[in-house]
This record gives structure tokens, sequence and C-alpha cells, in this order.
């Protein structure tokens, strides 16, 4: 097994849904470093230096990937013999300081907050380098023991002269990057449910040192793995999905243990070999919407509203956004360059076709039909009428469903209202009981849903 920079594969596959992972929340929406969201950044798969993370306490061993910690760890199940060959693709950003510096008379340079060159404007921010390594293994090399690889993302300085329109210069702009050191443990586990069934383990750990235990985030993030995922193929293998597992190995997939990320699978729809282990909770078989022109790097971005909202930025907002950050400009440069057609595409698009109905043009008005109330309106499940003030407890689908309903899993609910939507299809409102929030949840309407094959009543 081993280590090195990462070649075009099958993980190509992919790529489109993991870059969205990788700069999820990278640079929120005026993008400009002067918007207060733009202060607090890298919120997703933060993997700190461990002496920094157990002196603030970070011991959450939970899936959720905005829960900081110094490691996370992804467990699936594979199906394959022992030559079947396994690769594990890491993924993470590297923080870089973008400082502009003006030239003095003498020679030397001055760090200042911005920097103007003719008609360019320089500030200083935090960018992110991408980094990617590729490790190998066979399956009988891991169920050998453990494997244990360090991965390495150099320091570095580079510096970018800029001049004014006469062509002198007037400063430069100087990146600098600290070193940042992971290690990779994979391990292999056989299963009982299938002579073939293995449980595949990948744990990444954040290896390097803070600058000190007291520093700040700001401070630690500089030596910190961010938006850290894996991608995972095998070949002469095939992996089995943990939301929706075949009914053998259930018990295997409830045993699987993921800290900080959740593997699903990824590619086309069916594949097998592939599987996007992402610190953002996704569905089996993640797609980016083939309408949406490029990358806005903005949590639950939606393209036209925020292409729209970017194009009603003033010329100064505008210019201050392309000096924050490249990427911020390459996003401006192309919604402003946006053809009509394609802003079109992102007003919607009809995924299923189905005939009108007087019943179905009408269900969004208040009161047309009086024969749905759902405030006293009941449901048989199991035999047993539900209704507002039942008593029930989740058991989601393991297909089909939003991913973060999965981990809701046993918890008990009471129901709030019996919904209909345009389909026709019932829904249950509910709040959790063990949730300090349900009260205030209750009060301005914020429900969890589920359908009635996905509860059982109490």
């Amino acid at each position: 097994m081993h280590a090195r920079p990462a070649a075009a594969t099958g993980l190509d596959a992919v790529r489109a849904v993991a870059d969205a992972v990788l700069y999820e929340g990278y640079l929120l929406y005026p993008y400009r470093r002067s918007s207060g969201k733009n202060k607090v950044r890298w919120q997703f798969g933060v993997l700190l230096p461990p002496e920094w993370a157990r002196a603030q306490g970070l011991v959450d061993t939970s899936v959720a990937g905005s829960a900081e910690s110094w490691w996370q760890q992804t467990e699936c199940l594979l199906e394959g013999p022992k030559d079947a060959r396994i690769e594990v693709r890491i993924r993470f950003l590297q923080l870089q300081r973008r400082h502009p510096q003006e030239r003095l008379p003498d020679g030397r340079y001055r760090t200042v907050e911005e920097l103007e060159a003719g008609s360019r404007l320089e500030v200083g921010f935090d960018e992110a380098v991408p980094q990617e390594f590729e490790v190998r293994a066979t399956v009988a090399e891991l169920l050998g023991g453990a494997r244990h690889v360090v991965l390495r993302a150099p320091g570095g300085q580079e510096s970018e002269p800029l001049t004014g329109e006469d062509g002198r210069e007037i400063g430069r702009v100087v990146r600098r990057r600290r070193p940042v050191t992971a290690s990779v443990t994979l391990s292999i586990t056989d299963c009982r449910a299938a002579p073939s069934l293995r449980r595949l383990r990948v744990r990444v750990e954040n290896a390097g040192k803070a600058a000190s235990p007291q520093a700040s985030r700001e401070v630690a993030l500089r030596n910190s793995l961010i938006a850290c995922h894996a991608l995972l193929s095998v070949r002469d293998g095939s992996f089995l999905s943990l939301l929706d597992p075949p009914q053998w190995a259930a018990q295997e997939a409830r045993a699987c243990v993921n800290v900080h990320t959740f593997p699903v699978l990824a590619g086309e729809e069916g594949r097998r070999d592939l599987m996007l282990s992402s610190p953002i909770l996704l569905a089996d078989y993640p797609q980016v919407a083939p309408e949406s022109p490029g990358d806005l790097h903005d949590a639950a971005e939606i393209d036209e509203l925020l292409s729209l909202r970017t194009l009603t930025l003033t010329d100064e907002e505008k210019r201050e956004a392309r000096a924050t950050d490249p990427r911020a400009a390459a996003i401006i440069d192309r919604i402003e360059t946006m053809p009509p057609q394609a802003m079109a595409r992102l007003h919607g698009a009809i995924r299923s076709l189905r005939p009108a109905t007087e019943e179905n043009e009408r269900w969004w008005e208040p009161g047309a039909d009086a024969r749905i109330s759902p405030d006293t309106d009941s449901v048989l499940v199991g035999g047993v009428a539900v209704a507002k003030g039942s008593r029930v407890r989740l058991r989601p689908r393991p297909h089909g469903t939003d991913p973060q309903d999965r981990f809701l899993d046993g918890r008990t609910a009471l129901v709030e209202a019996v919904l209909q939507d345009v389909d026709g299809t019932r829904h249950l409102a509910v709040t959790l009981e063990d949730d300090p929030a349900a009260e205030l949840n209750r009060w301005h309407g914020r429900y969890r849903y589920f359908t009635p094959d996905e509860v059982q009543p109490l």
C-alpha cells in the first residue's frame, strides 16, 4: 500500500459532487470580505490539530460534520474477494493567507489591508488550496493488519508583483501557508453475515501541531484539514448502501460507526463500486443539478436567487468581491456574462408530469377542501388511529428519505397535525419529545415530517 498524488481514475466520476462538498460554505454571498458572514468560515469537515482540539474540549463523536474535532472515521460494507483492490482518495482544503504589500521608496515592503494597482484592488483574506492524496490496498493486505499512511501538504510562500498603470511595481501580493500533516489508517474486518462481506474503516487524523493550545481558532485553522472528505472505490468488489442495505446485511450496516462523516453510494445510479464519505449528510447517488451553471460556494445555495442577488451588487461591491478571492471574481464574471437562456433554466425544472385536475389545481387554497382538517384528521397506522396529540416512535424509511431523518430512528415524537400534499399523500407533522426546543418549534410551526409507514403508534 502506498500514498501518492492522485491520478485520474474512476473516482473522477463523482468529482463534481465532491467539489461541491469541498467548497461548501467556502465563501458566502455577497462574497465580500466586509460581509459579516464571511468573517467566520470553514464550517464543515474541519480537522484541527489534536493538541488544540483537546484543549478546547472538542470530544464530540456524532456523525455531524459541522462538529469540529481532530479526527473523522468512515465505516462501510463491501463485498469482494481477497484480491479486490481498494482505492481511497483523501481530499481537503489547506488554508492560505493572502497579504497585499506596498513597496516603499527604499525597496522594502510593508503589509497593508488593501492596495490599489490601477483598476485592480487587492485585499488581505484567507484563501484555500485544494489537496488530494490517494491510498491503495488490497483486501488481503488489510486483513493482514491495519495500515497507516502519513500525508503531508507542505507549507510555502509565493509572491505576485503588482504594477501601476505606468508599469512600475507598486507592491506585491504574498501568499503564505503552513504545512498540514494527516495520518490515514485503513483496516478491514470480516462480517458474519456472509463470507465475502467486509467492514472497511478509514480513519483520518490531523497529525500536525498547533502554534499553541491556547491559540485562537483562526490561528489553529492554519494547520488544519478543512472540508475533509474521502472518495472510495473498489475493483472486483462492490459496496453496500448504509441507508438502504439488503435485509441480510441490515444488522451489519447498523453496526458501522461513522464519526463526523457519512458514506453514500456515488456515481451513476445503480453503481456500487464508488462511495463518497462526506461531512455534509447526503443521500445515495447525489448529483449536481444539470441546470446549475457553476459553483456558488454558498451553503444551501439556490442558483437563481443567488445569481439575481449578485447582479444587484453595486459596481463598488463587485470590485470588493473580486478583490476578496479569485473564486469570488469568477462567480461575478460568470453571472454577469450568463446568457438569458441559462438564467431561464435556473427558474425551475420539471422532473415529472401528471394530469391536472380541479382538485389538485385548488389544493393550496385555504379552506378549499372542507374534507381536509390537519387539527382533527386521523390516519390508520397498523390498525390504530393516529391524530394530533398521538405519540409515535419514528421509523424512517432506509431509502428515498432525507438522510438526516435516518438518525432519528427509534426516537419518540408527538403528532402535531395530519397533512395531505398535492398528490393526496398523508404526512405527519411531529415534534421530538426529547427536543428542548420542541415548544419553540411548535410555536413557530416548525415540524419534522414523516409518512404514516414511518411511525409506530405508542
